[in-house]
């Protein structure tokens, strides 16, 4: 019996080590392998396993990219985010009539992830965008969107990549400052 609990203590510590490795590169990494993996765009409400559910890896929407790329570092928004709606409800945005937390959805609406940005302090206030840095922007007409900061540079101006999708599944591309930027956000684990 002690060799087993030997054997889990060990595994508990590997696992643990390796989820307090929080990689920028890593989670651009990430990002990177769902471009031509996610190739639609779909808002559509799904019921989802909780925790670590998600919509079929070939859709999604602008959100999905972020949170599929955080859990490979080990951060799971969905379980984070209801778990800090649970107990905070009324500090997160009201904008869909909800009496409560939804652990389906709220994870995908960026105004959720923005705000459980701030309150874990990830917020950055200045214009140095670096590699996987998330950002938040208002496209206008109520819409809003996220992204990653890529590794990559748009040839003549040098302005990083993003990695997000816009509505036609994951893509990289010049985007970081054609629209209002609303949120930037660097994770800190």
């Amino acid at each position: 019996m002690k060799g087993w609990r030997l054997i889990l203590l060990a595994v508990c510590m590997v696992w643990n080590m390796s989820v307090a490795a929080f990689s920028s590169q890593q989670l651009v990494t990430d990002a990177k392998k769902q471009i031509g993996v996610t190739q639609y765009y779909d808002p559509a409400y799904t019921r989802l396993s909780y925790p670590m559910g998600d919509v079929p890896l070939i859709k999604g929407v602008c959100t999905d990219v972020v949170v599929r790329s955080l859990r490979q570092q080990g951060i799971d928004l969905q379980q984070k985010i209801h778990e800090d709606m649970r107990k905070h409800f009324k500090v997160y945005p009201n904008k869909w009539g909800l009496k409560a937390p939804d652990k389906n959805i709220d994870h995908r609406r960026v105004p959720n992830i923005a705000t459980y940005f701030q309150r874990q302090g990830y917020q950055v206030t200045d214009q140095n965008y670096r590699i996987g840095d998330i950002v938040t922007w208002d496209l206008g007409q109520g819409l809003v969107h996220i992204g990653i900061v890529s590794d990559k540079k748009s040839f003549f101006q040098k302005i990083p990549l993003i990695l997000h999708n816009i509505g036609h599944g994951t893509e990289e591309s010049d985007i970081l400052f054609q629209y209002k930027i609303t949120g930037h956000y660097r994770i800190k684990k």
